[in-house]
């Protein structure tokens, strides 16, 4: 055993020892229940990286122990952070908690003191991406977090009884499973799908482009002409990615004139916004997040200098795609700055909220409410894309397109960035011990209402003897007997 190991094991013993210290009440209160002759979980959780592993230790420090955590991925690679997650270092702060939701041995900071040493992290500028990524999984363990692993949901569906019918496919074979409460916790396109524009689409052959988020050879890529679309930090992150692969060249192309400086990110990093932004009324958010939006973010420096270090980089600024050609050899692009010529194409255009093009959420996507269901803003204010967005409830509930039409809906949270409009905060690792405070509230709420006839019955029928006297008794017939 290696002195870092015996380092992590000492800190996560001490980390359960701080938990079973203020784990009071710890009786379990909710009332298992079943349905043709299976259990039914009282939460199910959809995605097993940091917002999923948040939200389940968040329940079971509620003494909400019934749940099950379904990863698609394999054991191991939970999240973007081995997949396509290309940064070297996390974006935010290394000062940075949430996962850990206030124990201080589970902190990322514990953590990296206890592998690496105090000099370490002091010298330290950002969590290596890495770092974060072994970070989670040891304290998915620490924890105790059950997670199935390749494990997709490929429907979510109401039965008459009340319950959802959870379809998943577990390595390969789909099985039913009931839950009282599903929570979509499916990363940054858990609302939609990572978007390509359709001239892509229809002018290239597959192998030619691939998106930000998807498997990409960059090895293969060594001595080709690469082009990427997009100017945020994901697109960044695959240019560097291609250039220190060996790229021939790397030119990237933006349809903004000038690249943002300003993080609003950073902004709303404060314990106010991120706990009460979903109490704001309507009108205040609208008007918040189509500025906050709009603003767009930056590449963080260090992303920059990975590219701009290279001679091999060129930044064309003001130069969205006006066309896309290939002639069976070379991709030809035409932009408003000039023509240009590649052999492989990156797209990092984002993503967009489309709740019909996610398994989880096509067979009743109509029948959830979106913003334009719910706010008309004032003339000027119009934003389509903001409208698109689901309308949640302050404990992150879909809510009904039409009253009445679907109760149902308010068994489904959406920790996702489809929250954004509603809560203001969920995508990032600082909101998580905010966000999963509102997710918790609503589903202990909805679980203790559910059995509300059955608690004064249960205190009627309590008969747990806690004083016994008859020690005293017998001692004073004892006396009576003697002065008789």
């Amino acid at each position: 055993m290696t002195q870092d190991t015996r380092e992590l094991d000492e800190l996560a013993r001490r980390a359960r020892f701080e938990l079973d210290c203020v784990n009071y009440p710890a009786r379990e209160w909710v009332t298992p229940r079943f349905a043709d002759g299976q259990p039914v979980q009282d939460v199910v959780i959809v995605g097993g990286g940091q917002n999923g592993l948040a939200l389940a230790f968040r329940l079971l420090k509620e003494r909400v122990t019934n749940i099950r955590v379904l990863d698609r991925n394999p054991a191991g690679r939970s999240g973007p952070w081995k997949t396509y997650a290309r940064m070297h270092t996390l974006r935010t702060p290394k000062t940075v908690s949430g996962p850990e939701l206030g124990t201080a041995a589970l902190s990322v900071r514990a953590w990296y003191e206890a592998k690496y040493g105090k000099e370490a992290w002091a010298s330290l500028g950002k969590i290596p991406r890495g770092d974060w990524h072994d970070y989670l999984e040891w304290m998915r363990h620490t924890v105790g977090i059950p997670t199935t692993h390749d494990a997709e949901v490929v429907d979510i569906a109401p039965r008459e009884d009340g319950y959802l019918a959870v379809a998943t496919r577990v390595g390969g074979v789909v099985e039913t499973i009931l839950a009282r409460n599903v929570v979509l916790a499916t990363g940054i396109e858990g609302a939609g799908r990572w978007a390509v524009p359709a001239l892509i689409e229809k002018a290239l052959p597959r192998e030619r482009y691939a998106h930000t988020a998807e498997a990409i050879d960059f090895a293969a890529l060594r001595g080709k002409r690469v082009a990427v679309l997009g100017a945020g930090a994901s697109a960044f992150d695959n240019a560097a990615t291609a250039l220190e692969h060996g790229a021939a060249s790397v030119d990237l192309f933006a349809r903004r004139r000038v690249l943002p400086r300003i993080n609003p990110n950073r902004w709303i990093e404060f314990a106010g916004f991120m706990r009460h932004f979903g109490d704001l009324d309507d009108a205040h958010k609208w008007s918040f997040m189509r500025h906050f939006l709009g603003m767009n973010q930056p590449p963080p420096q260090d992303t920059f200098e990975r590219c701009a270090r290279f001679d091999q980089f060129d930044l064309h600024l003001g130069s969205p795609f006006e066309s896309v050609d290939f002639d069976g050899h070379a991709i030809r692009l035409k932009t408003p700055r000039g023509a240009f010529e590649c052999d492989f194409l990156i797209v990092g255009t984002g993503f967009v909220i489309d709740l019909a093009n996610r398994p989880e959420t096509a067979g009743f996507a109509d029948k959830i409410a979106l913003w334009s269901d719910r706010f008309q803003p004032a003339p000027g204010q119009e934003d389509k894309t903001l409208a698109g967005y689901p309308y949640l409830s302050g404990s992150f509930q879909f809510t009904e397109k039409v009253p009445g039409s679907a109760p149902w809906l308010k068994h489904i949270y959406s920790h996702t960035f489809g929250a954004m409009a509603s809560l203001g905060g969920a995508a990032g690792i600082s909101q998580l011990k905010f966000s999963t405070d509102r997710i918790a509230l609503g589903i202990t709420r909805q679980l203790f209402l559910d059995d509300a006839e059955t608690y004064l019955p249960s205190l009627q029928a309590y008969d747990a003897v806690e004083l016994d006297i008859s020690a005293f008794e017998a001692a004073r017939a004892a006396r009576q007997a003697k002065v008789a």
